[in-house]
């Protein structure tokens, strides 16, 4: 089956070509800059990919079985789909593999569907290293028919590719993982401060923190940030922001309290006020250092 692929920026490049890389039959990408989607179909052929660009969203969906898109935010991935209607049809199959709202995700699964095409919600967890090397972390809304039909392409891009239920699902669980991220990045800030202000540096910090039950993942991968005060972006300050805004429209919506996320609202508040934006997430720490009084 042709395999096409909408968004080529800080994960879906590599996304992409690792599905070229692996892939046994022709590839097609396309993106809002056409050089990126020039540049990706090149790099593609130099692995040996039967690959080729498209000028845009319509013409690449009318050439792939496959279509896979990495876009932004939510107005991004319903302007995609509502865009290639036109070439969706029974056989057809759509991943979306952006994250959004998951109520946005389910009205593009009901029209997309409504084609005769089929739907399926597939966002990542983990960061662009793990792009490159096809460790992504995936998480699969969509009937368990169409998510053991696409698990080999998914495969391609993840290590570990879960089924969470039907389409919304795995959005559902990708805020929930991103929101937890952000409150063991807020725990981080806060103590790590509390350390510094103390005379305690943040390689000390890390270190100390590992030779107890504190260490995780978002510490490990910022340290060398938080040492040099630093923040060159692997996922930046704004598309974090956005799944903190979508984490509370959901709580809303489920009618829970989220007093945790509520705080680190405070914080990314304060971080887009200070035009951190395209800086690295882990830049939050200056917003909070802001709130501090620093």
């Amino acid at each position: 089956m042709k395999i096409g692929f909408i968004g080529l920026g800080i994960m879906g490049m590599p996304m992409f070509l690792n599905i070229a890389k692996k892939h046994d039959d022709a590839v097609f990408c396309t993106d809002i800059v056409q050089e990126n989607a020039e540049k990706a179909a090149e790099e593609a052929r130099h692995l040996g990919a039967d690959a080729s660009f498209c000028p845009d969203n319509l013409s690449l969906a009318k050439n792939a079985d496959i279509i896979i898109s990495m876009v932004p935010k939510s107005e991004d991935s319903k302007k995609v789909y509502l865009g290639i209607l036109p070439a969706l049809k029974s056989g057809k199959i759509c991943i979306d593999m952006s994250t959004i709202d998951p109520a946005v995700s389910q009205e593009i699964a009901g029209f997309v569907k409504e084609t005769g095409a089929e739907f399926a919600d597939a966002p990542v967890v983990k960061s662009r290293a793990a792009a490159e090397a096809g460790n992504l972390g995936i998480y699969v809304g969509a009937s368990e028919k169409l998510y053991e039909r696409i698990l080999p392409v998914l495969s391609y891009m993840g290590s570990t590719v879960l089924y969470l239920g039907p389409n919304g699902s795995g959005l559902v669980m990708k805020i929930c993982h991103n929101a937890l991220v952000s409150q063991i990045q807020n725990g981080v800030n806060e103590t790590s401060e509390l350390a510094r202000r103390n005379g305690i540096d943040a390689r000390t910090y890390v270190q100390a923190i590992a030779a107890g039950g504190g260490q995780n993942a978002y510490l490990d991968n910022h340290v060398n940030m938080l040492a040099e005060n630093e923040f060159p972006a692997s996922f930046t300050l704004q598309n974090a922001a956005k799944d903190v805004r979508i984490c509370m429209e959901l709580a809303k919506r489920t009618g829970i309290l989220m007093p945790g996320e509520e705080n680190v609202t405070r914080v990314y508040d304060k971080a887009l006020e200070m035009g951190l934006q395209k800086e690295d997430w882990g830049a939050t720490v200056k917003a909070y250092r802001e709130l501090c009084g620093e």
